[in-house]
């Protein structure tokens, strides 16, 4: 992590998981788009894998970065909704130390504005885990988008007021 300098906005390690039984990396827009949009905020990229929607996949992808102080935050995309095998939702939330019950909130009001009541079949959460922050947002690229530019953009910017979730990340340069 670029440590800020003054004001300077700080850099981040993001890592990016897609749980899909279908997708690849030549069809991933949504995991593609995260990736392309925390690069343009001046986060660094630092992993990106795709796991089939199998809570212990899941779980052992979300491990290894958890595990990692490195790994400042994870977006994983995909496996949130109600079908069959949609399972992030019991896959990472016994992960959680502490729960964002406001992440699934301001989620399903910004995409009610989008899709109306179809929101309620998305189950975004988000929390931390071992002082990383991980945000679950449905596996559309529109609901990324909704997610991205509508709370997680602000939250991983050491700039934005009067909080942001920077401020408890720095926990991990202490630990350095």
């Amino acid at each position: 992590m670029v440590k800020a300098t003054d004001d300077a906005p700080r850099s981040l390690n993001v890592a990016v998981l897609t749980v899909s039984d279908t997708r690849t990396e030549q069809d991933d827009t949504s995991g593609n788009f995260l990736m392309q949009a925390l690069q343009n905020e001046g986060h660094c990229a630092f992993d990106k894998h795709i796991v089939i929607d199998d809570i212990y996949q899941i779980r052992a992808a979300l491990s290894t970065w958890i595990a990692n102080k490195e790994v400042h935050a994870v977006l994983v995309t995909g496996g949130t909704g109600f079908s069959g095998r949609d399972s992030t939702p019991e896959a990472v939330r016994p992960l959680f130390d502490k729960d964002i019950d406001g992440f699934g909130e301001i989620f399903r009001a910004l995409s009610y504005e989008e899709i109306g009541s179809s929101t309620i079949q998305s189950r975004a959460l988000a929390g931390f885990a071992n002082d990383t922050v991980i945000f679950c947002m449905p596996g559309s690229t529109g609901a990324c988008r909704t997610a991205w530019a509508g709370v997680i953009k602000e939250q991983l910017d050491s700039s934005h007021g009067p909080c942001n979730f920077v401020g408890v990340l720095s926990v991990r340069e202490s630990d350095g």
